[in-house]
């Protein structure tokens, strides 16, 4: 895989977005719980990533880190579709099938609000390491789960971290809109590494609720003015600009932190420069707007 440093430069396109918004943002709840490694589910070790922290040995069952998923699909997830319900707002879910098998009310709910839904796994796992015929069937089978529970068909795809070297020619095989394997651009663009153009909608692990996890917010007001300050200087610079915020029902969906994300829908939602947005909103105008 050839490596671009450059990009759009110093000119980035105008992304005419809809409205004539100079930001479009979208909030990104990423639904895993249920999906990540497990002991009852065969695995050799509990999944601790994410999570509180865990003071049990890396090896064998930890029921502290399981209990600390189950509050994200029993309690988080719930606080956090109240929170844009109630604002009017759209998000969208990355969504691991295995999650959404075993949370069928929160399948239901997120089909009812109408929120999009990209493929984050059969299960909450690292494709980087597989090999290509695991991988193709891994994808093939959460694309069929997700649109079993939901009611649509997945048209992007996020990985754990990182894609393989196939991941993205197999989502093309399979018909995928776009990708979101990429934290290099601050706007879509189009890859040709397969040969054919492939759309890619970045993604950020900055604009995340991840830092309360290591380290670099503690609480709810810190994260408000994280968010909001990273808007203000993307609305303040010239040209446009697509901003993602990642979201985990185990981690933001805790009360003193979840204040900050509703005092944040509060603001954008009264923002007019602001285009708050579903991710396969954002996919749909690019191939429209700015094709291959």
């Amino acid at each position: 895989m050839i490596r671009d440093f450059e990009g759009y430069g110093r000119n980035p396109p105008d992304a005419r977005w809809p409205g004539g918004a100079r930001l479009a943002l979208n909030f990104v709840i990423n639904h895993e719980e249920g999906g990540e490694r497990s002991v009852p589910d065969g695995d050799p070790v509990s999944e601790t990533a994410l999570t509180e922290g865990s003071t049990i040995p890396p090896q064998g069952r930890d029921l502290g880190a399981e209990s600390m998923f189950q509050y994200g699909s029993r309690v988080g997830f719930w606080r956090l579709w109240r929170l844009f319900q109630e604002a009017g707002l759209p998000c969208t879910v990355f969504a691991v099938a295995q999650c959404l098998q075993r949370t069928p009310q929160a399948a239901a709910a997120i089909r009812e609000a109408g929120w999009d839904v990209a493929g984050h796994g059969l299960r909450w796992e690292s494709h980087a390491d597989m090999d290509e015929a695991t991988e193709r069937h891994n994808l093939t089978e959460a694309t069929r789960i997700i649109e079993e529970t939901t009611g649509q068909r997945p048209l992007g795809w996020y990985c754990r971290y990182a894609p393989s070297l196939n991941t993205r020619r197999i989502l093309d095989e399979l018909g995928y809109l776009y990708d979101s394997d990429a934290y290099d651009d601050e706007l879509p663009y189009w890859d040709h590494q397969i040969g054919k153009p492939r759309l890619v909608v970045p993604y950020t692990l900055v604009n995340n609720d991840v830092r309360f996890q290591r380290a670099a917010l503690t609480t709810g007001e810190e994260f408000e003015r994280y968010i909001m300050g990273a808007i203000e200087m993307a609305l303040h610079e010239p040209g446009s600009r697509m901003l993602s915020v990642g979201l985990h029902n185990r981690i933001i969906g805790h009360p003193a932190r979840a204040i900050g994300l509703k005092r944040i829908l509060a603001r954008v939602r009264a923002m007019p420069d602001i285009w708050v947005c579903r991710r396969v909103d954002i996919a749909r105008h690019w191939e429209k707007e700015h094709p291959p």
